[in-house]
C-alpha cells in the first residue's frame, strides 16, 4: 500500500422544508443537484456527492450520523436553499464529527427583476434560509467555514477547495499510523510531544520500533530484488559515475537500494504512512537513509528526521492535502543565513532527507562523506528547489496544547552556485522580512524542523487547524514582531480561560 490518497467524497445537504410543497421542493432539489455539477465540474480534489433534499429533524440527525459513520466521507457541504427552520437542525449539528463548510449561495447569478413574483421569493430565498442556517451554527458554536458568493464565482471554488483539501488532511490524520524507528535525538526539547494528546487531537498513532526491526526488513531484501531498483535510479536521476556498475562505490548504492525496499516493506506491512529516523540510534544500518527517504517522501509518506514525529505527521496531511497540485512539499530545516542588508535569505537543508518534490529538474544521485552517525557514506538526491511561492509551518507541542506556525515565504534561486554543498536545498525569502520572521517564529516557540510547501497556501492551513481545533499563527507581510506578541497573548489566555474547547 502507498501513502496516496484513496478516493474520497464531500457530501452537499441542501436543507428546506415540507410546507413548501413537491413542486417547489422538485425545483429545489434540481437547482442543488445543478451547484453540485457545478462544484464537480470545477475539480475538487473529493467526489462532490448530492444528497436528496432535507425537510426534518429526524433525515437531517440520520444524515449526519450516516456522514460520521462512512470513511469515505470527508466533510459535509450544507446550503438552506429555501427556509429551513433551525430547530430541525440542532440534533444533528451536535452529532456531526465530520468538517463542515457552510455555502451561502443561489441558484441564480442576476435577478429577473421585470418577472420576480412570490413563486420566485418563496423558492429563491437562501439570503434568509443560510441566516437562520447561521444563528443556530453559532448558538451551538459549531466549527466550520463559511464560504459566501455564487458557485460560479471563482474566489468560491478556490475556497471550496482549499477547505475540501484540508478536509482531506485531517481525514488522512484520523487513521494515520506512524512508525518511529528508534527515539528522538537525545537531549532536544522540540521533537518531544505527547503521543496521547496527538492521538486525542489529530487521530494519529504514534508507536516506536527498535531499529533493528527495520535492520532485519533490510536483510531479508533479495540480491535479485535490488537490481531492477538500481536500473530505475541509473532511469531516474543523474547518477554519479562512481556509483554506476562498475563503479568503486556501487555496492553503497545497492545498500541505499536494500535499504529503500526493507523499509517499503516494513512501512506495507504495518500500514504505516508517516516514520522518522535517527541518525544516532541506526542499530545494524549500513548508512543512514536518506535516498530511500527522499523517494518515499516524493511519494507521499510523512517523515521526520531525528525522531520528529510530529512534523512527520504534519508533512502526511500536508501531502494528502497537496495531491495533485503543481508544486512540492518536503521535511525542511533552517539552516543557515544570509544576511548582506536588502538581500537577505534563508538557506535549509537536512542532513540528506529533501523530498524532490520540491523540483522539476532531474536530481543527480550522488554519494558523500556524513561525519554524523558513525556509518558508511550515505546515497542521496542533490538539487535545489523551484522558486516560486509558498509556506513553512511547523508544529510545537507547547504542553497544555498544539501550536502551528506558518510563515509565507517566497522560495528564490540562490544567489550563487553551490558546487560544494552535497545535499538538496531550498533558498527562501520569509516575509515580512528575515528579521520579523525570525524574531515572530522564535517567540512562538516554533520548532526548527518544519514542512515545506509550495504547492499549499495558507488558507489551506487556516482551514486544516480549525478542523483539528489547533491554534495556528501566522507570520506574513503585515506582521510586527509586538502585533504578534499581542496575538500570542490573546491565545494563551484565550486556551487558558477554554482549554482550546470548540
Amino acid at each position: 500500500m502507498s501513502a496516496t490518497s484513496a478516493t474520497h467524497e464531500v457530501w452537499f445537504l441542501t436543507g428546506s422544508q415540507a410546507l413548501y410543497g413537491p413542486d417547489t421542493l422538485a425545483q429545489v432539489a434540481e437547482q442543488s443537484q445543478a451547484v453540485v455539477k457545478r462544484l464537480a465540474d470545477t475539480g475538487l480534489p473529493a467526489e462532490v456527492v448530492w444528497k436528496p433534499v432535507l425537510l426534518d429533524a429526524g433525515a437531517i440527525h440520520r444524515q449526519m450520523l450516516e456522514a460520521n459513520a462512512d470513511p469515505a466521507c470527508v466533510g459535509v457541504i450544507a446550503w438552506m436553499h429555501t427556509f429551513s427552520p433551525a430547530k430541525m437542525w440542532i440534533a444533528g449539528l451536535d452529532a456531526l464529527r465530520k468538517p463542515l463548510l457552510h455555502l451561502h449561495t443561489q441558484a441564480n447569478v442576476a435577478l429577473p427583476w421585470s418577472t420576480i413574483d412570490m413563486d420566485f421569493m418563496n423558492l429563491n430565498q437562501a439570503a434568509h434560509g443560510d441566516r437562520e442556517f447561521g444563528y443556530i451554527q453559532s448558538r451551538l458554536q459549531v466549527p466550520r467555514k463559511t464560504v459566501a458568493g455564487h458557485v460560479e464565482s471563482a474566489d468560491v471554488q478556490r475556497r471550496v477547495a482549499h477547505w475540501a483539501r484540508a478536509a482531506l488532511g485531517v481525514a488522512e490524520l484520523r487513521t494515520l499510523k506512524l512508525a518511529r524507528f528508534g527515539d528522538n535525538m537525545r537531549d532536544v526539547a522540540v521533537t518531544e510531544g505527547d503521543k496521547v494528546a496527538a492521538q486525542l487531537r489529530f487521530g494519529v498513532s504514534v508507536n516506536t520500533y527498535g531499529v533493528n526491526d527495520l535492520v532485519a526488513a533490510v536483510e531479508a531484501v533479495a540480491d535479485a530484488d535490488v537490481d531492477p531498483l538500481v536500473e530505475e535510479y541509473a532511469d531516474t536521476y543523474a547518477v554519479a559515475p562512481e556509483l554506476l556498475p562498475g563503479g568503486d562505490r556501487h555496492d553503497s548504492l545497492r545498500d541505499g537500494a536494500r535499504i529503500e525496499l526493507g523499509l517499503r516493506a516494513f512501512l506495507e506491512a504495518g500500514g504505516f504512512r508517516a516514520f522518522t529516523t535517527n541518525f544516532e540510534d541506526l542499530g545494524g544500518l549500513r548508512q543512514l537513509p536518506g535516498l530511500a527517504v527522499q523517494r518515499l517522501m516524493a511519494e507521499g509518506y510523512g517523515f521526520g528526521g531525528e525522531g520528529d514525529w510530529k512534523t512527520s505527521v504534519l508533512l502526511r496531511a500536508s501531502k494528502a492535502m497537496a495531491a495533485g497540485l503543481p508544486g512540492g512539499t518536503s521535511f525542511m530545516e533552517d539552516y543557515t543565513y544570509h544576511l548582506v542588508a536588502g538581500e537577505e535569505r534563508i538557506l535549509g537543508a537536512h542532513m540528506l532527507e529533501v523530498c524532490p518534490s520540491l523540483t522539476t529538474a532531474r536530481p543527480s544521485l550522488e554519494i558523500h562523506p556524513l561525519s554524523i552517525g558513525d556509518r558508511d557514506d550515505p546515497v542521496r538526491l542533490r538539487f535545489v528547489a523551484d522558486p516560486g511561492p509558498g509556506v513553512t509551518i511547523g508544529l510545537a507541542d507547547l504542553g497544555d496544547r498544539f501550536r502551528l506556525t506558518a510563515n509565507v515565504i517566497e522560495v528564490v534561486e540562490p544567489a550563487e552556485a553551490l558546487p560544494k554543498l552535497p545535499v538538496a536545498c531550498a533558498v527562501w525569502r520569509p516575509e515580512p522580512s528575515l528579521a520579523t520572521s525570525a524574531e515572530s517564529w522564535l517567540v512562538a516557540g516554533a520548532p526548527h524542523h518544519t514542512v515545506l510547501t509550495t504547492a499549499l497556501d495558507r488558507e489551506v492551513y487556516e482551514d486544516f487547524a480549525d478542523m483539528v481545533a489547533t491554534e495556528l499563527v501566522v507570520i506574513d507581510a503585515s506582521t510586527t514582531v509586538r502585533g504578534f506578541q499581542r496575538e500570542l497573548r490573546w491565545n494563551d489566555a484565550y486556551h487558558r480561560l477554554t482549554g482550546g474547547a470548540r
